[in-house]
């Protein structure tokens, strides 16, 4: 991969099967809100109801289309799911952040029990970023954990020692 000028290094992949199994769990739930709908009538009427006799379910159906464009999106990007290209750490086509910024990544568990791999950025808050679940990684997290803090060391020109949090 290249960006420009500049050589794109993959850090990290995801494993395919989260994402095909969330992306048919969004099928399923829109193929059971989407029956769920009164087609009766002609369609206007239809669409008449739809939207000011059902709005919970036209809001739900909304969040689930949301929901599958966020995975397809990941789904697109597995391959090189995190990567950088010598300046710039880059986590799928959303998030970015300078690799002179990055102090650290460690491990924590989300409110739902979830582990995450979380990056610490020196941007003065106290607020870690989420780079991806665990679950999704196709790699040890301790090797995506070494490989981002080994491209933050010589984006900022000195070594820094990677420890195990």
């Amino acid at each position: 991969m290249t960006n420009g000028d500049r050589k794109m290094v993959v850090i990290a992949r995801l494993r395919a099967a989260p994402l095909v199994g969330w992306q048919f769990a969004c099928v399923v739930l829109l193929g059971v809100l989407a029956a769920r709908l009164n087609w009766e009538g002609d369609p206007i009427d239809a669409l008449r109801y739809m939207i000011f006799g059902q709005p919970l379910l036209l809001i739900g159906i909304v969040a689930v289309l949301t929901v599958w464009g966020y995975f397809f999106g990941m789904w697109r990007r597995r391959g090189a799911y995190l990567r950088h290209d010598g300046v710039t750490l880059y986590r799928g086509g959303s998030a970015r952040w300078p690799l002179v910024l990055v102090k650290g990544v460690v491990v924590t568990r989300g409110e739902t029990g979830l582990h995450s791999l979380r990056l610490v950025v020196d941007d003065d808050s106290e607020v870690t970023r989420e780079l991806v679940k665990l679950y999704m990684l196709e790699d040890p997290p301790e090797v995506v954990r070494d490989g981002v803090m080994f491209a933050a060391a010589r984006a900022s020109g000195g070594v820094r020692p990677v420890t195990v949090h």
